[in-house]
């Protein structure tokens, strides 16, 4: 059977962390789903507004100290009981609403990995030409390396069996683990399927935006990946059975539950 958890990391994210969270619970989604958001040591009021949150598709977990982006994802990776799993930013940068397009060629038995891709002109906003660029700069890279055919290397949404995710043993806490688990996928023979996503990224005066030196810093994880020996994927699907759930499983009659990681 498949079910979703959606990987929720944040920080600092006061002002809009509530309006996120209901905004991928109100999503109508092809099957069950689980909702993980981890907090990664926020200063602001972020935790307390999470804490007000009462659904049972929620877990709230938090790191006692600032652990970063990627690491805040492999906790979130580490609680998840889907299936399946998706990384969503609380920026919205992606929408939820493009969460049932990418699990359709699931539940149809189409394909097990799904990566949204951000198309030039169709729904789209690039915060500016050179993170457009970048990113087909770096896609281009990987396919070079992999011999594969990826259309957006650095689409945010990708839905990737659970089991999956936990077997390639990735190692990068900051912004880069999207990267690696791409890489390390590819690295096994993995070739998704793509579905064209929407994307509303931030306008250049609200965050650092891209830089020549992380552009540098993921073409290493590329390298690196790709020289190292592939890791084996466990099966999925029908032949795997149900993915575990971690000890401490959200009952379907409670609340949030909550966790904190040191």
């Amino acid at each position: 059977m498949t079910t979703l958890t959606v990987v929720m990391p944040v920080h600092d994210e006061a002002a809009g962390v509530l309006t996120a969270v209901g905004r991928v619970l109100a999503v109508n989604y092809p099957c069950p789903t689980q909702v993980v958001v981890v907090d990664d040591a926020s200063q602001d009021a972020t935790w307390e507004r999470l804490e007000t949150v009462d659904d049972p598709r929620v877990r709230l977990v938090r790191h006692e100290r600032p652990r970063g982006r990627g690491a805040a994802v492999r906790t979130g990776v580490g609680q998840a009981s889907g299936s399946h799993v998706l990384v969503l930013g609380a920026d919205l940068a992606y929408s939820p609403d493009d969460v049932p397009a990418l699990l359709a060629p699931v539940l149809d038995g189409v394909a097990d990995h799904v990566f949204g891709v951000r198309v030039l002109g169709l729904h789209t906003r690039f915060p500016s030409f050179r993170a457009a660029v970048g990113g087909r700069a770096t896609t281009l890279a990987a396919n070079l390396l992999y011999g594969s055919c990826l259309t957006d290397l650095h689409a945010g949404l990708k839905v990737v069996p659970t089991a999956h995710v936990r077997a390639l043993g990735l190692e990068r806490t900051g912004a880069a683990l999207g990267t690696e688990l791409t890489a390390r996928l590819l690295r096994a023979g993995v070739r998704p399927y793509e579905v064209a996503v929407s994307y509303r990224g931030r306008p250049p005066v609200e965050g650092r935006g891209p830089t020549v030196r992380e552009g540098l810093r993921r073409l290493a994880v590329l390298v690196r990946v790709r020289l190292a020996p592939a890791r084996p994927l466990p099966p999925t699907g029908a032949s795997a059975g149900p993915v575990a759930r971690p000890t401490g499983g959200v009952p379907a009659d409670a609340g949030p539950e909550h966790r904190r990681v040191g």
